[in-house]
């Protein structure tokens, strides 16, 4: 089964997991080694976030590190920027109304 991006950021230890490789590439180990959860239960999350290609691997040696693929959260912020318009547009229409209100008092 192919997830996307969006049942991977669904999840807050993903979440931080990608926090933390938007950093800096690193080991499974070293991955873990930030969470309280099993080093299989990382495993699992940084699976998830490989089929998604949030992340990238890159054999170094015995070693894979895992590396932030920030082009893919594209798919995010293009999905967002239709909610982000709306906001801004009802922000826009309260800055109008609350100034109308305020030169009418």
């Amino acid at each position: 089964m192919r997830r996307d991006v969006f049942q991977a950021i669904a999840d807050p230890t993903r979440r931080a997991i990608l926090s933390l490789l938007a950093l800096n590439a690193m080991t499974p180990n070293a991955i873990a080694e930030h969470f309280d959860s099993s080093r299989q239960a990382i495993s699992k999350h940084i699976k998830i976030l490989t089929e998604c290609r949030l992340v990238d691997q890159q054999q170094r040696g015995r070693e894979i590190h895992y590396h932030f693929n920030a082009q893919k959260m594209k798919e995010v912020d293009i999905w967002m920027e239709q909610f982000r318009k709306q906001w801004e547009s009802r922000f826009d229409q309260l800055d109008v109304l609350l100034k109308n209100q305020n030169k009418n008092q």
